[in-house]
């Protein structure tokens, strides 16, 4: 029996649900796509064969003919709406942030833990792109020995004039903060931010630098630079004691002309994790099937995780001292990957 989707939110992200649901997705069915907007969510539904739409989401999620959701609407909604999805008893997939709020994320976890079940997967889909795939593997299998330092930047083309310092950590920083932990398998310890003294021409707030410590003893620095202006580029490499791992973005061409090379960047992250998006969303339908939740996924201590991480990293940059952060006892539920749904 095919798995009926809604998916809540209509925007770019919604939108590249949709069309994994409709053309990448055997075994799946567009149920319905929910958008505040009646003209944007039909649009949609439209493109992708949606069966049905609505502008609810309380309504969309009580639906007798949805098995399950992909929340895709603006980061203050996804909490609400993951609550609600577990209180009606079907998977979610919430796009990150579960919350910018570490309060709003533990709520949620509560939730889980008294049911006894996972019913949300977090979009922090670069767990399934395969060049952090390939990094975490080398890791794993002893090849770079053990792991020293992490090396991470994640550059944007431009953000809006009021895009801060503060936004790039609470909002662009998660992926980073989430995927070496990942890689890692590690907690982190502290923070320390800085910012050039040296402030844009543009008038936009300067790119932030953030030095990370780990538990285990690593030390990871990530870059995030909103107005790179030249494209989306996001790197990373993981150094051990008896080799290195560099992430190789996927480039189909390269183009020889006027005596020059050149390789094109892309204007924003889809082309770059377009396979991650895939493969977690495949992840998804597999765990709504099977109700064992994927072994690469992230989940809602997840999300809760990164939020406490953002926290301190913003009270880092404001203050201008480096922040710990305590040592955490994961919950029962989330150090098993198997929640069964019934």
């Amino acid at each position: 029996m095919s798995i009926r989707i809604a998916v809540i939110g209509a925007g770019i992200m919604g939108a590249d649900h949709a069309r994994i649901i409709a053309q990448d997705l055997p075994g799946a069915t567009l149920q319905v796509i929910c958008d505040a907007s009646p003209e944007r969510a039909r649009e949609i539904a439209e493109r992708y064969g949606s069966a049905d739409v609505s502008s609810d989401p309380m309504q969309t999620l009580a639906r007798a003919d949805v098995d399950a959701i992909i929340i895709a609407s603006p980061d203050e909604t996804h909490a609400v709406l993951s609550m609600a999805a577990i209180n009606a008893g079907k998977p979610a997939l919430c796009e990150k942030p579960l919350s910018q709020s570490p309060e709003e994320c533990l709520a949620v976890i509560d939730k889980e833990t008294s049911l006894g079940r996972q019913f949300v997967q977090l979009g922090f889909m670069r767990r399934f792109d395969p060049a952090y795939r390939e990094m975490k593997s080398a890791l794993q299998d002893g090849v770079i020995g053990r792991a020293v330092m992490m090396h991470n930047f994640h550059r944007n083309v431009e953000a809006p004039a009021n895009f801060s310092g503060q936004m790039a950590i609470s909002n662009s920083a998660p992926h980073e903060f989430d995927v070496v932990r990942h890689v890692l398998d590690t907690e982190y310890s502290a923070i320390s931010v800085f910012q050039p003294a040296r402030r844009s021409t543009l008038g936009v707030d300067a790119p932030v630098f953030m030095v990370l410590e780990t538990r285990d003893g690593h030390l990871v620095n990530i870059e995030i630079n909103n107005n790179a202006r030249y494209g989306y580029d996001v790197r990373g490499e993981l150094v051990g004691e008896q080799g290195s791992v560099q992430l190789a973005c996927p480039v189909h061409t390269r183009v020889n002309t006027q005596r020059q090379a050149a390789e094109r960047y892309a204007a924003d992250w889809r082309p770059r994790f377009a396979e991650a998006y895939r493969l977690q969303d495949k992840a998804f339908l597999a765990f709504v099937n099977t109700g064992v939740f994927p072994a690469h996924a992230a989940n809602t201590w997840d999300g809760y995780c990164a939020a406490l991480v953002a926290q301190a990293g913003i009270q880092a940059l404001s203050e201008g001292r480096r922040v710990s952060l305590r040592a955490l006892d994961t919950p029962a539920l989330y150090l098993s990957r198997e929640g069964a749904l019934s």
